[in-house]
């Protein structure tokens, strides 16, 4: 897994600092030198003021841009996730048609789907390195997001779900087998499955055993969650045949930790696998200040 930067940037940005005091130091912290009065001295005024002046220049060039190579600019080019220890989730989320229930929300402001996407954004924030899809279901089955890790693209996603985008009934065990058959050849630490549901399966077409068997064929855990009127005995069911959990959540505040028990459950070790790919270019700065001091000692070798 690449995520493009291209970022200009600096391994050690403190080190700019120095400018700073060099400038300052150079206004205020002037050494002190005797003063000799000589006759006719105007006649090599001008000539030495353009000396001067270019040796100064080149004086804060040295300076300026040795402090630039020390702080060592870098260019992000990208970054590598690697996907040995990952875990792979689908989010199953009901849109049937009694997903419109206002009753999670303390403030009945929000319906039912628009409190779960709401916990789903923040769950899918916490999963930072995993390899994450979202499956919709209703009458039929909408694989809303596929398998992936840019958690941006499927928030953005989750935005344009609405309820009954999949039909109004509610097709749990169809949904559950649609996710088998995407996470069946996935290569990873763990696959899970995260379905949550308010009503009874009423449109599956595929038999609640047949479904029990491939998540147990492909080692693929089930959590379910019920909200509201719900078959509480097909989603526990589902959940201890495949060695996952079952939970019950009656509000908002059930469904947000509900989904940080989860989270706690199935840790990832990926976020601490990954490859940062950058072009040092301290190199650059560093030839002109050697160029700078170069012309300098020049310079005041001539005078």
């Amino acid at each position: 897994m690449f995520n493009s930067y291209n970022n200009f940037t600096f391994e050690y940005p403190y080190f700019l600092l120095l400018i700073v005091l060099f400038i300052v130091c150079s206004i205020y912290c002037k050494a002190k030198t005797p003063t000799y009065f000589i006759p006719h001295l105007n006649i090599f005024q001008f000539a030495n003021q353009k000396s001067m002046i270019v040796i100064n220049i080149l004086k804060y060039l040295v300076i300026v841009f040795s402090i630039i190579a020390l702080a060592s600019p870098i260019k992000i080019n990208d970054t590598i996730l690697l996907k040995n220890n990952g875990i792979n989730i689908l989010l199953n989320i009901d849109a049937s048609g009694s997903m419109k229930e206002r009753d999670l929300d303390a403030n009945y402001s929000k319906n039912r789907f628009e409190v779960v996407k709401e916990i789903v954004k923040d769950f899918i924030d916490k999963r930072v390195a995993d390899n994450i899809g979202i499956v919709l279901f209703g009458d039929s089955v909408l694989i809303a997001s596929p398998l992936s890790f840019d958690k941006d693209a499927q928030k953005q996603i989750l935005d344009y779900l609405d309820v009954e985008m999949a039909g109004q009934k509610t097709a749990i065990i169809d949904s559950l087998a649609s996710s088998v058959n995407i996470l069946k050849n996935q290569n990873a630490k763990s696959n899970i499955i995260i379905l949550l549901s308010d009503g009874e399966d009423n449109s599956s077409k595929i038999p609640l055993d047949v479904v029990i068997k491939l998540l147990n064929k492909y080692n693929i855990k089930a959590y379910t969650i019920g909200i509201g009127n719900f078959n509480q005995n097909i989603l526990y069911e589902i959940s201890k045949k495949s060695n996952a959990r079952s939970y019950t959540a009656m509000s908002k505040e059930d469904l947000i930790l509900i989904y940080e028990d989860i989270n706690k459950l199935e840790k990832s070790q990926i976020d601490q696998n990954k490859i940062i790919l950058k072009d040092y270019l301290f190199f650059y700065p560093l030839f002109f200040a050697i160029l700078s001091l170069i012309l300098l000692i020049y310079l005041k070798n001539k005078e």
